[in-house]
């Protein structure tokens, strides 16, 4: 795969991170609610820390992993999801949405199309997820994309908590 792809919904744009982008990025990340329930956002998240992630993308191999900033047309940047290579059954997905933009539907739309690009497009039959105990919300939007729970549940190191919180892991098959 050589160009970063692009995917499109009815509301959205999933496309390549880009250095314009940085602003709305950390704006959107430097918030405590969002990052405790990832496992790599740090808190705070400044210019800097969406600069690094953007020039890593950038230099990513595409066979391994992709992100995109997932933009709707109206309001922008509202959040990042990306598929990430763990060495293990499948790529990870994960994802997150600024408050602003939460509740209307935006991260299952995009884990969704992520999804239908993977397989077709990435090739891609198998891929896990997994969230915080703590977080049922993200549960609800895997589950509407067609994951499924496997019973497991992994500690997971949560950068912006600073500790390992229990981790809902879930799969998607193709």
């Amino acid at each position: 795969m050589g160009e970063y792809p692009k995917i499109s919904t009815p509301r959205l744009t999933l496309r390549a991170p880009a250095h314009r982008d940085a602003a709305a990025i950390a704006a959107l990340a430097d918030d405590i609610d969002i990052a405790r329930m990832t496992t790599h956002l740090p808190h705070p998240y400044n210019l800097g820390d969406a600069d690094a992630f953007i020039h890593r993308m950038q230099l990513a191999d595409l066979e391994r992993e992709v992100a995109f900033v997932i933009e709707h047309g109206r309001e922008g940047a509202v959040g990042v999801i990306g598929l990430h290579s763990t060495g293990q059954l499948g790529p990870e997905i994960g994802y997150w949405i600024g408050r602003p933009h939460w509740g209307q539907g935006f991260a299952t739309e995009a884990a969704s199309a992520a999804l239908v690009w993977a397989k077709r497009d990435w090739g891609r039959r198998v891929i896990t997820s997994g969230h915080f105990a703590d977080n049922p919300a993200s549960g609800r939007v895997l589950e509407k994309a067609g994951f499924l729970y496997t019973g497991e549940v992994q500690p997971r190191r949560s950068a912006a908590r600073g500790a390992i919180a229990p981790t809902r892991m879930m799969v998607w098959l193709a």
